[in-house]
């Protein structure tokens, strides 16, 4: 069955990919992204499928979700997928602490995803299987931690799969699902060109799992391809 679907960082990488994917499965997608007029992908998208609509959303401009809560309305999502993310500085090693690009990608990873959910559950209750999709990263796991550095990175993600659990239980009543998803080590912008996954293969993977997941399942913390991983 046909779904809306909200994806934030939409222009380009794993966000791009999610939404071709989620075009070429009859979805309509409303893809957010700081700089409508520059996301070429998306509008050569949109010149293929009709069910694509483009919104400008600055993950950290407070006013920014507002006017695209105003131009969305009451209209039901069925899936909203937090994906603009960012890494923050290469050098992320102990002592090398770039404190103001700390704060940057906490607003970006960990605070917007909450910033997200508050300004869209309405639009999730009015669905019939709602689901608030974070995308994370295996470097958000405290328990998997084996190699240190990426302090800010790592930090942000652990924070933010926090954020999805708390999600997870506050929304339980009303039926709403929260799930944070790690998609892979892909070799995008972020993930380099020595990564082994291309972001369509994850993006394709990743819907598939969703769409075989039991709709019980709330507040974990899952790979792409279904995995569960340790907080």
């Amino acid at each position: 069955m046909a779904r809306t679907v909200l994806i934030t960082g939409a222009n380009r990488g794993f966000g791009l990919a999610l939404t071709h994917a989620c075009l070429r499965g009859d979805d309509k997608v409303i893809a957010c992204c700081r700089d409508p007029d520059c996301a070429r992908s998306l509008h050569q998208l949109a010149e293929v499928y009709p069910t694509l609509v483009i919104h400008k959303l600055d993950v950290t401009q407070a006013e920014d979700y507002q006017t695209l809560k105003e131009a969305i309305g009451a209209e039901p999502i069925d899936l909203v997928i937090a994906n603009a993310g960012i890494l923050g500085p290469e050098l992320q090693r102990f002592g090398h602490t770039d404190y103001h690009a700390w704060a940057e990608v906490f607003a970006v990873n960990a605070m917007a995803p909450l910033r997200l959910a508050e300004h869209f559950m309405d639009n999730l209750r009015q669905a019939e299987a709602p689901l608030f999709l974070a995308i994370s990263s295996v470097m958000g796991s405290i328990a998997k931690d084996e190699e240190g550095e990426s302090y800010l990175y790592r930090s942000s993600k652990a924070a933010l799969n926090a954020v999805v659990k708390a999600l997870s239980v506050d929304l339980a009543e009303e039926g709403i699902r929260a799930l944070a998803i790690h998609p892979g080590w892909m070799n995008t912008d972020m993930g380099g060109e020595a990564a082994p996954l291309s972001a369509a293969d994850s993006a394709v993977t990743l819907l598939e799992t969703l769409a075989k997941l039991d709709k019980s399942r709330t507040g974990e913390f899952l790979s792409y391809s279904g995995e569960k991983l340790p907080w």
